[in-house]
């Protein structure tokens, strides 16, 4: 591990270097490119200079414990050896996990789709709610939120909708939350104050380019229709509205939310894109769940991952058993503290298994 810590570090030395050159700095794209390794590279080389830190002070305090001090002095040097002896093992620990590989997606934008599951209306209404929670969450940490395509109920929730997030690491933040979300409440129609359980179906995609997943045109069936939905001057007066099926997979996308025909095309396919990526990723995750089961990050869209219960105001994520009594709070946007445990049970998941080999 010394030796990867050395390494990273001469690297990020020789980037700072680079990156004060008059070449450098007027070739735009390699100055991005080397300013992205950089931010990379700066959370390990920071706990790899604490680490220097305080295992320089632990052997001076060793050096100067074996000569001959005064009581008063003994016992300041003893304390803060002992202080740092007991630090050192967490820092140690952090490094393992900062030099893990990084998820390729990590730094994407995202693409987040919510579905109304079992229960009618009362999921749909749910998907409104989980909608709310994620847009009030980016707008909080700076992230910038956009509608690509929904599918609204008359009672104000969604059938289906889906949403780009943009913002540095969106993806790392919101990739654990694809799966099975089911909430337990009594609906506002229920007389005799039952509670109802509804599922809502959350799947979190990875924004793609075009230079990352090859679409064959021939592959495509593209239609356009009249806008359906409720209410609005624009609805049904022009055939803004796109579907496009991809024939090899049978994937369909459909988009209607914007007035150009030209938009709803261009957000159907980058939504196409990501769906398309998604598969591959799947395939793949499925080939190595099979040898592995990890506790995290499965990205099973079947896998029921979180209850919401409204009764009790907990929120209980079942893949890491945590679980929060501020459920208000938690569907207003707090949920940092859910995705930081999330993301602190898949590093130490993957620390395990990477031991393991």
């Amino acid at each position: 591990m010394i030796e990867k810590l050395k390494a990273a570090e001469e690297r990020y030395e020789q980037i700072l270097e680079d990156l004060s050159k008059p070449e450098i700095v007027s070739d735009q794209e390699k100055y991005k490119e080397l300013m992205k390794e950089q931010k990379k590279l700066t959370p390990i080389i920071e706990k790899y200079r604490e680490y220097n830190s305080v295992y320089e002070a632990i052997t001076e305090a060793e050096e100067m414990l074996s000569d001959k001090l005064d009581d008063d002095f003994r016992d300041l040097v003893e304390s803060e050896y002992k202080e740092n002896k007991e630090k050192l093992p967490a820092i140690e620990e952090e490094l393992k996990v900062l030099l893990l590989p990084r998820d390729e997606n990590d730094d994407k934008n995202v693409i987040v789709e919510i579905r109304g599951g079992a229960g009618g209306d009362e999921a749909a209404l749910f998907a409104a709610v989980l909608y709310r929670m994620y847009t009030m969450y980016a707008d909080s940490v700076g992230f910038k939120t956009e509608r690509l395509t929904s599918n609204e109920t008359g009672l104000g929730g969604f059938k289906d909708v889906s949403f780009m997030i943009e913002g540095d690491g969106a993806y790392s933040r919101f990739k654990f939350e694809s799966g099975v979300h089911r909430v337990q409440r009594v609906p506002e129609t229920e007389s005799q104050g039952r509670i109802h359980t509804s599922t809502v179906t959350v799947a979190v995609l990875p924004e793609m380019e075009d230079v990352e997943v090859e679409i064959n045109n021939a592959d495509l069936k593209i239609e356009t229709c009249k806008s359906s939905g409720a209410g609005g001057q624009h609805i049904n007066k022009t055939e803004s509205a796109i579907r496009i099926l991809h024939i090899p997979t049978g994937i369909v996308v459909e988009c209607q939310d914007e007035r150009s025909q030209f938009k709803n095309k261009d957000k159907a396919m980058k939504i196409l894109r990501s769906k398309l990526y998604d598969m591959k990723a799947q395939e793949q995750h499925d080939k190595i769940a099979s040898q592995r089961k990890t506790q995290v990050g499965t990205g099973d869209r079947s896998e029921r991952i979180r209850t919401y219960n409204y009764p009790q105001g907990r929120v209980t994520d079942h893949r890491i058993g945590f679980t929060l009594y501020s459920l208000e709070n938690f569907l207003n946007g707090d949920i940092s503290q859910m995705l930081d445990a999330l993301a602190t049970a898949d590093a130490a998941e993957r620390l395990k298994n990477s031991e393991e080999l």
